[in-house]
């Protein structure tokens, strides 16, 4: 049972992977060619595809009644994606930003932090907070528009992505990347929940690491790619866009998933991502530049909390 179980799982994990690597490269494609700048690519269209597991996870987990793995995952995704996945970032390759589009979306995600650990006062999240949450994400999609515009730039493709045959395979990439993730995220949401309770692990925890890594793969994948290529800009870009919809549009879908209603027992995890999120924000937003030291940091403080979580 436990290895049958364990199988799936890692199953769940490889489809995620592989899906969400296609994803991504059929969504790069349609963004490099509107001529869009890296970093509001990056946190627009690809994040949103880097995001589709955590999202298709938790509403999962929410609509089977699982609401401790619905926004454990989300919040464990937040943490995640900043301490592990921007720490190797920052620390292999660090560099700058745009420090305007910078500033103006890590003020919104902050807020948007912020606004969840407001909401978990009462250790619920309902609908109508969710519907606030979708507000903030409109805010963010309208400020993504805004610098598209202001920072718009000759179109990169070539003669042969224009072409027919490269939409086709691109748009294939794209369709199949999202099958791939579906599939993923149901093995990944029904194993994760029975090896939580052959472990003797709560269900929370299990949602705040293993689940929360496995849906964090396509954008440690998407990091490394952009480690190779030194594109840093790509890196944070996507992780501060995926961050944002983990915290808007996954917690708002999953509490409609969930009946309108769902638990929230995650005030010291919430504010364990606030605390990783001002290590990686507030000194760049002063110069526009992120230093090796940050990174660095960023892992010793997502190693030291995965600790506490286990222990």
């Amino acid at each position: 049972m436990m290895v049958r179980v364990s199988l799936l799982f890692l199953l769940g994990l490889v489809l995620m992977v592989k899906g969400g690597d296609s994803f991504v490269e059929g969504a790069e494609w349609m963004a490099r060619v509107t001529g869009i700048p890296p970093f509001v690519v990056a946190a627009t269209v690809v994040s949103i595809g880097t995001t589709m597991p955590e999202l298709l996870v938790s509403t999962m987990a929410a609509a089977q009644g699982s609401g401790g793995m619905a926004l454990g995952n989300a919040v464990g995704s937040v943490s995640c994606n900043t301490g592990l996945i921007l720490g190797i970032s920052l620390l292999f390759l660090p560099g700058k930003v745009d420090l305007r589009s910078l500033r103006e979306k890590g003020f919104l995600l902050l807020f948007a932090l912020l606004a969840m650990l407001a909401f978990g006062i009462d250790r619920r999240l309902t609908w109508k907070e969710g519907a606030a949450l979708l507000v903030l994400l409109l805010l963010f999609i309208m400020n993504d528009i805004t610098s598209a515009r202001r920072g718009l730039f000759p179109r990169e493709e070539s003669a042969a992505e224009r072409s027919l045959h490269a939409a086709a395979i691109y748009l294939g990439k794209f369709l199949l990347g999202a099958i791939g993730l579906a599939a993923g995220a149901r093995l990944l949401v029904d194993n994760g929940c029975i090896l939580a309770r052959l472990l003797g692990v709560p269900e929370a925890v299990i949602a705040l690491t293993l689940v929360a890594l496995g849906t964090s793969l396509p954008e440690l994948v998407t990091t490394i790619t952009a480690l190779c290529r030194g594109q840093s800009s790509l890196s944070v870009g996507n992780i501060i866009g995926a961050n944002f919809l983990d915290l808007t549009l996954v917690p708002a879908a999953s509490s409609l998933a969930g009946g309108g209603v769902l638990p929230m027992d995650h005030p010291l995890d919430l504010l364990m991502a606030l605390g990783l999120l001002l290590v990686t924000l507030l000194p760049a937003m002063r110069r526009g530049h992120f230093r090796r030291w940050q990174g660095g940091t960023l892992l010793g403080l997502y190693g030291g909390y995965l600790y506490l979580l286990f222990r």
